[in-house]
């Protein structure tokens, strides 16, 4: 009794061992995960992602190294530029583990030895570079950083892929000053480019006032031949109509043929017109005023009857004596005005329209 119970028990135990035995040897891995596996503490293989066996009891595995690409952010540093101003400046650093082996035997915690390899380079770059050029060349220090970081973390099983300038911190002094630089280049270019406007704008009004000037001079230029071309038009037309007048009235006189008791009474009739004026000094008058006048006065004479014969003896006689050289007896225009002047003595007007001498 007592041999069969010992049995049932080393058969438990064997059944536990064995159970114990088949899960010590199978292993899981995550994906992006790897395993470190040493057997007697010596490196013996790389679990990969999925079902793995290892020999229990024999086989140690490590801890799990994620593989993925991770980010690391580092508290600002104190880096000394080339003119001696101490900038503090805080980096991201972007790496991925490669060779779990060797990110496992070289290095004891890589993500320390990154940190202080990245303080390291950063002084050694930017001890390079003055505070201008540090604060406007990220681009030339993320790159460097890059290139030093993944040639010294390559023996480590790392690649870096990336480093970035997360923020630079001038001391606040300098920032003051840099403020005040900026505000200063500010009102400089606001001051410029006021300037350019209102010189701009004085150009082109005084191009518009130009422009103006030269179309109102050109249009009053314009408008002046205009105008004499329609003073000229109208002149020659005003010429033509006195000439028509004139031309008009020469040939009316010649077919009426007026005797010399008409242009009496129309010498008459002009003599009030030509005495108004105080300034009528000098008259010039006809050599035949004098045979005009007579000439009227026989018109009115001519209602008696025992003068009725007498106008005509006078007529033949004024007709056979000083007529025109060309046509005697009759008048067929008016004398010359250097024929003939008398100067008399200032006339007026009558109240019976004839002109009274003074």
């Amino acid at each position: 009794m007592v041999g069969t119970v010992i049995a049932i028990v080393l058969v438990i135990v064997v059944v536990l061992l064995a159970l114990f035995a088949v899960v010590r040897s199978v292993r899981i891995v995550p994906q992006a995960r790897a395993g470190i596996v040493e057997r007697f503490g010596r490196y013996h293989r790389t679990l990969h992602a999925g079902l793995n066996l290892v020999m229990p009891f024999i086989d140690r595995l490590r801890p799990l190294i994620d593989l993925r690409e991770q980010v690391v952010s580092f508290p600002p540093q104190p880096v000394i530029t080339k003119d001696n101003l101490v900038v503090g400046i805080d980096t991201v650093i972007y790496f991925q583990v490669t060779d779990p082996k060797a990110a496992t035997y070289e290095i004891a915690n890589y993500v320390a030895a990154v940190e202080q390899l990245t303080v390291t380079t950063l002084r050694n770059v930017v001890g390079g570079m003055d505070l201008d050029t540090t604060l406007t060349s990220r681009d030339k220090i993320n790159g460097e950083l890059r290139k030093e970081l993944d040639e010294a973390t390559g023996k480590w099983g790392l690649r870096v892929s990336r480093v970035e300038l997360k923020a630079i911190e001038p001391p606040t002094s300098i920032q003051d000053s840099m403020e005040k630089r900026m505000r200063a280049d500010r009102d400089k270019s606001a001051a410029i480019l006021l300037a350019e406007g209102s010189k701009q704008s004085a150009i082109l009004t005084a191009e518009g006032e130009k422009q103006a000037a030269v179309l109102r001079a050109r249009g009053e230029a314009e408008a002046a031949v205009v105008r004499a071309e329609a003073d000229a038009t109208a002149q020659a037309t005003r010429a033509r109509g006195q000439a028509q007048a004139i031309s008009t009235v020469f040939r009316a006189i010649h077919e009426g043929n007026p005797d010399q008791r008409l242009l009496a009474y129309q010498y008459l009739q002009a003599l009030p017109e030509i005495a108004q004026g105080d300034a009528n000094k000098l008259w010039i008058v006809p050599s035949e005023i004098t045979k005009a006048l007579e000439g009227i006065g026989n018109f009115f004479g001519s209602s008696d009857p025992d003068k009725s014969e007498q106008p005509s003896a006078d007529n033949s006689t004024m007709n056979a004596g000083e007529g025109h050289p060309d046509t005697p007896g009759s008048i067929t225009r008016l004398p010359a005005a250097n024929e003939l002047t008398h100067e008399l003595p200032p006339v007026r007007p009558s109240s019976n329209g004839l002109a009274e001498a003074d």
